[in-house]
């Protein structure tokens, strides 16, 4: 697969925050910390909710942990995009039937772009921003 450069405008770059919350967010980190040249898609991570436009929701998110994942996305500033990353974020995955946790991201945020898989590559990721820069332009 090759990702080829996003043109998100000409002074806009997208700031991506990731919530890694299990075993995808390690997928997650290798594409945002791998050898990516990240800077030529013009995507930037960030640490701080505060400084990002896309929320990256990877791994199992569970009920006890969904208010810290809406306090972060109610501080970004708009415009704001959600990528729901891997099975569990997207639906529960295998977890799905457990008291515990939330059946999918989207039943408590606007899903933009969800990339399948359990856990997805490095470069599902990079799809998924690709699919995301497509929507919004």
């Amino acid at each position: 697969m090759t990702v080829s450069t996003l043109d998100w405008g000409t002074t806009y770059r997208v700031t991506v925050l990731d919530l890694g919350l299990a075993c995808c967010g390690v997928e997650v980190m290798a594409a945002l910390d791998g050898g990516h040249d990240l800077g030529a898609l013009g995507v930037d991570p960030v640490r701080s909710a505060g400084e990002a436009h896309v929320l990256v929701v990877s791994g199992t998110v569970t009920d006890v942990m969904l208010p810290a994942v809406l306090a972060a996305y109610q501080e970004m500033p708009e415009p704001r995009y959600v990528l729901s990353v891997g099975a569990c974020s997207n639906t529960g995955g295998p977890y799905w039937d457990s008291y515990s946790v939330t059946k999918g991201i989207d039943q408590a945020l606007p899903v933009h772009v969800a990339v399948p898989g359990c856990p997805p590559r490095p470069e599902a990721l990079l799809e998924g921003l690709a699919a995301l820069h497509r929507m919004v332009s």
